[in-house]
């Protein structure tokens, strides 16, 4: 079965917005009951004019015909008044509650989004999460804002010029009404001829909104290799796979009122020849014909507005079954229940096994044991399985065989944030925030004070590097730090990790894309915070985990070998053979 409307889920969701969504529509129905007064008071005017002493106003105690013009004129403008009033409270009313339900939608979504796996942005573009949280969000917004409005009032008119008409003029009252079965039957119609449409434009955007995205993050490839025209192309070709899906929507939207408008004319020519007979040969009042020759056009006319209104629906729809779609998604990892108290960074590996698509196997029968306080080294050939390993203890994803455990206890059982909190994490693509030095050294711990800040950074060798910026620790660093270099960069990425003082310490390919002297300076600094730690090194240059405690070297996902360096050395195996390669000796024996 498929998911329900999207109104109806949308209410659903809206569980601590009712009330006000019902004040709203109250606001909304008020405000257009006065709307439709002022042609009852003309008619009445028009009764008072005609029959003097017998008019309506006559028989309910306005005797004669100057108090009867009077009493019309105060309640007009009591009518007035409070259209007025009303108007301006479902305004503030609308507009509030279109705020406050964007922006819950946007924080419950994103919020979900962070609770997923990370297997779920793997088949997501970027660009179309964020068109979900911008785009689509505002969508519902401006629906709200105004549509809901509309909708509500055009009931209300609906309804009460139909009691109205069938009051004072019960014979001709359906002639007014005869065109409404063909609207409505138009509406639903195009309403289920733009739903597809609208969900086309919907997707169609968030792929804009990938491309340009994507594109923007890589700036520096595209002018690397001159493909400035060839990426102008794409953008052009999405962009117009989105212009084309709206022409669609706005072929079918444009043609509603325009075809509304024959059949309101209909009607309204009917009241007014039929109801104009009834008047000359006296059976209808003059005052009556007034009124319903007035609300007959205050009654059609906003039907023809239907087609904006229901235009706006339908987009906002779209959007609403997007956004409900990413928060109905279920996550495939769920917090343990268990917690780590004072944990000594203990972390096993018993038989695991993974894959990220099904039959093609990553990691097979890998069991390794990182000790308490030791440095663990993983070794290995490209795609061999080491960041896999990292991935599994943080929990990104979870093991398919096996398992991982953290002081004897499985990563599957531990509250997330207990084990996550457990790990300092210094990977080869350093992340930083859009904000200051200090801010993205603490981004671990905001509460961190500014003592803490320096003395992290100190132990990262990275101080004095900071207090040569511009403004210090207050440096900006820009979008994911590009104003910094890669050694910088790294510095601030290992200073992140030691104000946190984790029990395990990853270093992830920590210092690869660096020169030989920023690589020494953060191989002194790398040594200095892994004292007393669990440290687990990644790392392709073998001369930066040779004094490891234990080394494993991973081959095609299965531990190949395992043991201390000289051990490893003496061994003449996998690798030994690197050693020799990034020593020269393989050079050496060969001539």
């Amino acid at each position: 079965m498929g998911n329900p409307p999207a109104l109806r889920r949308l209410w659903r969701y809206a569980t601590g917005h009712r009330r006000r969504i019902v004040m709203a529509a109250l606001w909304s129905f008020l405000n257009k009951a006065m709307d439709i007064a002022p042609p009852m008071l003309i008619g009445a005017a028009i009764d008072v004019v005609v029959r003097r002493e017998s008019s309506v106003l006559a028989r309910l105690g306005a005797t004669t015909p100057r108090s009867q013009i009077i009493v019309l004129a105060a309640i007009t403008f009591a009518v007035w008044a409070l259209e007025s009033a009303f108007e301006y409270l479902l305004g503030v009313e609308w507009r509030n509650l279109a705020q406050s339900i964007q922006h819950q939608l946007r924080l419950d979504a994103y919020s979900h989004l962070q609770g997923l796996e990370m297997r779920y942005f793997e088949d997501k573009s970027s660009g179309d999460l964020l068109a979900v949280l911008n785009d689509d969000v505002n969508q519902l917004e401006r629906f709200m804002d105004q549509g809901a409005n509309d909708l509500i009032q055009v009931s209300t008119t609906v309804t009460l010029i139909g009691a109205i008409f069938f009051i004072i003029a019960p014979g001709i009252a359906w002639l007014a009404f005869l065109p409404i079965p063909v609207i409505l039957w138009g509406s639903f119609k195009y309403q289920r001829n733009l739903e597809p449409h609208y969900a086309r434009v919907r997707n169609q955007a968030g792929a804009v909104n990938g491309l340009l995205a994507n594109n923007l993050g890589g700036m520096a490839t595209i002018k690397a290799f001159a493909g400035e025209a060839a990426e102008n192309m794409r953008v052009a070709e999405a962009s117009e796979e989105y212009r084309v899906a709206n022409r669609g929507a706005i072929r079918l939207s444009s043609a509603f009122s325009p075809l509304i408008r024959i059949v309101i004319l209909v009607g309204f020519t009917a009241t007014l020849v039929l109801g104009g007979f009834r008047a000359l040969d006296g059976s209808l009042e003059v005052g009556a014909y007034s009124v319903m020759v007035f609300l007959t056009q205050r009654l059609l006319w906003p039907l023809t507005r239907l087609g904006q209104t229901f235009d706006l629906y339908q987009r906002a729809m779209a959007s609403t079954n997007r956004i409900l779609d990413v928060l109905d998604t279920e996550p495939q990892i769920t917090d343990g229940d268990r917690t780590l108290d004072g944990p000594k960074g203990e972390l096993t590996l018993r038989t695991v096994e993974f894959a990220y698509d099904r039959g093609f196997p990553v990691l097979h029968d890998v069991s390794l044991d990182m000790q308490a306080g030791q440095t663990t080294a993983l070794d290995g050939a490209t795609g061999s399985g080491k960041t896999t390993i990292v991935k599994l203890a943080l929990r990104f994803y979870d093991v398919d065989g096996g398992s991982v455990a953290v002081d004897g206890m499985d990563v599957r059982d531990l509250r997330l944030r207990d084990l996550r909190r457990t790990f300092g994490l210094v990977s080869q693509d350093v992340f930083l925030f859009h904000g200051t030095v200090a801010e993205n050294i603490a981004y671990g711990d905001p509460g961190a004070t500014m003592a803490d800040i320096r003395h992290a950074a100190d132990v990262a060798e990275a101080h004095e590097f900071i207090m040569s910026l511009p403004q210090g620790y207050e440096t900006m660093v820009g979008e994911r730090g590009q104003k910094l270099s890669g050694g910088q960069r790294q510095r601030i990425s290992i200073a992140r990790a030691v104000l946190i003082d984790p029990p395990i310490l990853i270093l992830d390919e920590a210092t690869s894309a660096v020169d030989n002297e920023t690589e020494a300076a953060i191989q002194r600094s790398l040594e200095r915070v892994s004292r007393g730690r669990t440290t687990v090194v990644i790392a392709h240059r073998l001369s930066t985990i040779r004094h490891a405690d234990r080394i494993y070297v991973l081959s095609a996902g299965e531990v190949a070998e395992t043991g201390t360096h000289n051990e490893l050395v003496a061994r003449a195996g996998i690798y030994r053979a690197l050693w020799d390669v990034q020593t020269g000796e393989a050079v050496h024996h060969e001539d």
